[in-house]
């Protein structure tokens, strides 16, 4: 964006347009770069923000864990998870950064842990 700004300066500065011209390049730049801003968070705003993790005894039911942090820390939580979860550490932790970035929310893994009567769900909201 800097570098147009400056193109279009030194066209002025060479005579090749005129000051009226210069100036009507560098307004449609800006709106050019407002709409840009616009449409990211547009996007922004239908992607998930939130990472839920919700652990519940698989045969009653009853929550036992109901984690939620935000996406911007979701790399980090996800490996500190897996820690915890057995379940998890045998995940691809690219697959669920790929359901991040493309947008996706709801329900993105569902486990249940015959072992530890456990049931985890990983959700972006």
């Amino acid at each position: 964006m800097e570098e147009d700004r400056m193109m279009i300066l030194k066209m002025l500065q060479e005579g090749k347009i005129d000051a009226e011209q210069a100036a009507k390049l560098l307004e449609a730049l800006e709106s050019g770069k407002s709409f840009e801003k616009e449409k990211k968070e547009e996007k922004e705003s239908k992607t998930g923000r939130w990472f839920r993790v919700r652990v519940s005894d698989a045969v009653t039911g009853i929550q036992k864990t109901n984690i939620r942090i935000p996406i911007g820390l979701m790399n980090a939580g996800f490996r500190i998870g897996a820690q915890f979860s057995p379940e998890l550490a045998g995940m691809n932790s690219d697959e669920v950064m790929s359901a991040i970035k493309t947008g996706k929310t709801g329900l993105i893994i569902d486990v249940i842990d015959d072992e530890d009567n456990e049931h985890v769900e990983i959700f972006i909201e």
